[in-house]
């Protein structure tokens, strides 16, 4: 073969590899057709995000329908939960801030091994949040981190580190989540306890801070000024401040909290190749290019974020394991309610 030969069969088997983001996908889209739909249940994402990524998959996928289910962590956990009790099988996927739902979905038996042929896209350090036996694989992250209304906090006013939302000053100023609705929230309390200890919080209670139940309900708040600064998630506040909103971020000195999001196929799945497409979808670089513009944070080497947050690599973090997670989240439950009284 000569050389010019050589370059345009080069060429064409470039191009046919661009065409397929993974190998196999053209037989897995054939399959996914057939099912025509798959339902899922999502708590990383707020709502604006998570229709963006179902018309995406919807748009590169035509025939196929992603119809999500978004709520909070624990709320999906439940609405499953009483699902696989009547065994009825709605959700084909689950995406969840509370890792430790994933444990406990696995010795359940409810979770498909699949391994996405294209994991090679996933940003090397989250590898290590994958289940070694196929059951689930981490396709978002996110970062909680203190948050502020700029038109009543000046930025050399607001806190830089954890413990400074302890300042009596921040008396009736302060919102969080409920770690009994968000897994974010939950996530965060735990690294708080881990970090601090309980009296963190019984030292929070006396600047009685307004709780929502979702780690978002507190970029509601600091916009209708019901509170002045927050722990919150960076996502929703850059987006919510992209709309001209006053709001700021702080990359806390003692380390923003690492949120990352696994997502596991039901083994009772109503459309599981539909499900195992997605699951490619939410790794791949075109729906990671959907939700960076929604200030979300990417997963996938190939995406940067956008102007005005940094990437995951370069920030000082901080985060418990999977194993505190899913022993630490029902004892802060508790705590929670015994030291806030909700």
């Amino acid at each position: 073969m000569n050389a010019a030969r050589w370059i345009v069969v080069t060429m064409v088997l470039a191009l046919a590899a661009q065409a397929h983001a993974f190998e196999g996908e053209p037989q897995l889209y054939e399959a996914a057709k057939k099912e025509k739909a798959l339902t899922w249940y999502v708590a990383h994402y707020n709502s604006e995000s998570a229709a963006a990524i179902c018309n995406g998959f919807d748009k590169k996928y035509p025939g196929v329908k992603c119809n999500y289910v978004r709520t909070t962590a624990q709320v999906a956990y439940q609405r499953l939960a009483q699902d696989q009790k009547a065994g009825i099988a709605q959700a084909s996927v689950i995406s969840s801030t509370d890792v430790g739902h994933y444990g406990r979905m696995k010795q359940d038996g409810w979770l498909a091994a699949y391994r996405p042929k294209n994991l090679s896209e996933l940003i090397d350090a989250f590898k290590a949040f994958n289940d070694p036996d196929g059951l689930y694989v981490a396709t978002a992250a996110g970062l909680v981190l203190i948050t502020y209304n700029t038109s009543v906090v000046a930025p050399a006013d607001a806190p830089k580190k954890w413990t400074d939302l302890l300042d009596p000053k921040w008396k009736g100023k302060l919102s969080i989540g409920h770690p009994g609705f968000s897994g974010y929230v939950g996530t965060w309390v735990v690294q708080m306890r881990k970090s601090y200890g309980w009296d963190y919080f019984k030292k929070m209670e006396l600047n009685k801070p307004r709780i929502g139940r979702s780690i978002n309900d507190t970029v509601t708040m600091l916009n209708a000024k019901e509170s002045w600064v927050a722990a919150g998630p960076s996502a929703t506040t850059l987006e919510s401040r992209d709309k001209g909103n006053p709001l700021a971020v702080v990359y806390p000195e003692d380390g923003a909290v690492l949120m990352v999001s696994p997502t596991g196929i039901l083994k009772n799945a109503p459309a599981p190749n539909a499900a195992r497409l997605f699951v490619e979808y939410l790794l791949s670089k075109d729906c990671n290019e959907i939700i960076v513009k929604l200030r979300q944070d990417s997963v996938n080497k190939h995406v940067k974020p956008l102007p005005g947050a940094r990437s995951l690599a370069d920030v000082k973090t901080i985060r418990p394991t999977y194993d505190e997670v899913e022993k630490g989240i029902p004892e802060v439950k508790e705590q929670f309610r015994d030291t806030f009284g909700i």
